[in-house]
């Protein structure tokens, strides 16, 4: 078994120099590895900040019927002049949660320019029932995009007696209505227009990809493993003049 050398070997005078090395050495990659770090969280904050403040625009600036909901229209405010479908044509969509509470959505067919139609849920209800009447004539509403939800295990299909479903599902809800809809719907944020319901806070946009400033956090990683070969290093030499000075002295 191999003898360890003793605690003073390692505070010989020729190693002070190197153990002064060894430490600056890792501490250096150790700094450049958290700057790399910071500069990857600025980039994720900024892209969020970016995307919070988004100017509102009319709808059909920005997305025309026909077109596919794209990754720039998520979350993306507008404001929809059209005028509401009849009230009858309204839709719930069931499981929806607000403070802890199941409830439902009320979603109404909004008819914008050239007949096309953007399904716009006006707010939320602790239950289905009676549609409240939509707004009367032409209106302007403001709103938040999102992109049509899927079909999850276990989801209500539509109920044409209840007009009831349990997502907006846009693919199941165009064999149903009578409209040319839009591939995706919006989130209403327009009081006047909910219909005495609660409105439906839309999601926030902090879903920031991780690959945003990808190349700050390979750097930060690469520094962080050089100072792992740095501290290797520093341990590797010392142990090496401590055994040779150890077996000049035998």
């Amino acid at each position: 078994m191999t003898e360890r050398p003793p605690i003073r070997a390692w505070f010989a005078p020729g190693l002070i120099g190197l153990h002064v090395l060894g430490i600056v050495a890792v501490a250096f990659c150790l700094v450049m590895g958290m700057w790399q770090m910071g500069v990857y969280d600025s980039r994720q904050h900024h892209e969020q900040a970016d995307k919070r403040d988004v100017p509102r625009v009319a709808l059909t600036d920005v997305w025309a019927p026909d077109e596919p909901f794209t990754r720039e229209l998520n979350h993306r405010p507008v404001t929809i002049d059209g005028a509401f479908a009849p009230t009858e044509e309204q839709i719930w969509v069931t499981g929806k949660k607000r403070d802890g509470r199941t409830g439902a959505w009320l979603v109404a067919p909004l008819q914008v320019a050239g007949g096309d139609t953007l399904l716009v849920v006006r707010g939320w209800a602790p239950q289905t029932g009676t549609f409240p009447e939509v707004p009367a004539g032409r209106v302007q509403v403001d709103a938040v995009l999102e992109p049509g939800e899927g079909a999850e295990n276990g989801v209500r299909s539509f109920d044409p007696g209840e007009r009831t479903i349990g997502a907006v599902r846009i693919p199941s809800l165009i064999n149903e209505m009578p409209y040319d809809l839009y591939s995706g719907f919006a989130i209403s944020t327009d009081e006047p227009s909910s219909g005495g319901l609660d409105l439906v806070p839309p999601p926030q946009p902090d879903d920031v990809s991780w690959t945003v400033g990808l190349k700050n956090l390979a750097y930060a990683m690469q520094w962080w493993v050089f100072g792992i070969f740095a501290g290797f290093m520093w341990w590797r030499m010392c142990t090496e003049t401590i055994a040779a000075r150890r077996a000049k002295v035998a």
